[in-house]
């Protein structure tokens, strides 16, 4: 597989993650929901900093040191995946083409979740449960952004939820599962993928 079609791959993936997310940002009101199928499945426009399901970061002072330190980790993240992959394709033969998707999956959806980060704050007003975003009024400085999640899956219902369960379910029963963007799911297709089909590869 070459290193073109790799590169194609991502930026198609990259595309697709964009387009919804600026769409979600810019016609949605933060915490607004849409139902796509009822009781399993909404658009529910949520941000985060960064973090995994959506936790906050927690940082003394008024900078947020533990968001600028996420971002740069994942800056050279990526800057790793991308100089693995093309030392597979340039000085390896043997490699799978489905390493290779996999690989671009993961590059792919950790750009597409930098991409918030270090640009949203700077392009697009802050959003709010009253009005959608718009472009124009920066609401944070570079690499400060929030990342932006809308793919929400209320699998169950569970009445008799005792209280100390209660974390666990929405205000209307359901079961609170995590709020993912189409990043997220690049990544996590990926490494399941990986970790089924390739393991030897790695392994070896």
């Amino acid at each position: 597989m070459k290193l073109r079609n790799i590169s194609l791959l991502v930026v198609v993936l990259l595309i697709l993650d964009q387009i919804l997310k600026i769409w979600i940002k810019t016609h949605m009101c933060l915490g607004e929901s849409i139902v796509v199928f009822p009781d399993w499945f909404q658009l529910r426009f949520i941000e985060n900093n960064g973090a995994a399901f959506g936790m906050s970061i927690a940082s003394a002072g008024a900078f947020d040191w533990g968001k600028m330190a996420l971002s740069l980790f994942r800056i050279v993240l990526i800057g790793l995946l991308i100089y693995y992959i093309w030392y597979l394709v340039r000085k390896r033969s043997d490699v799978p083409k489905g390493v290779l998707i996999g690989l671009a999956l993961v590059v792919a959806g950790a750009i597409g979740n930098m991409i918030d980060s270090a640009f949203y704050g700077l392009v697009f007003s802050a959003s709010t449960p009253v009005t959608p975003a718009h472009l124009g009024d920066g609401y944070a400085p570079f690499l400060m952004g929030k990342v932006v999640d809308m793919f929400y899956l209320p699998l169950f219902r569970w009445d008799s939820v005792p209280q100390w369960l209660s974390f666990l379910v929405d205000e209307n029963n359901y079961f609170f599962g995590p709020i993912f963007n189409l990043a997220d799911a690049y990544i996590s297709v990926a490494v399941v993928y990986l970790l089924i089909f390739h393991y030897r590869f790695f392994q070896e």
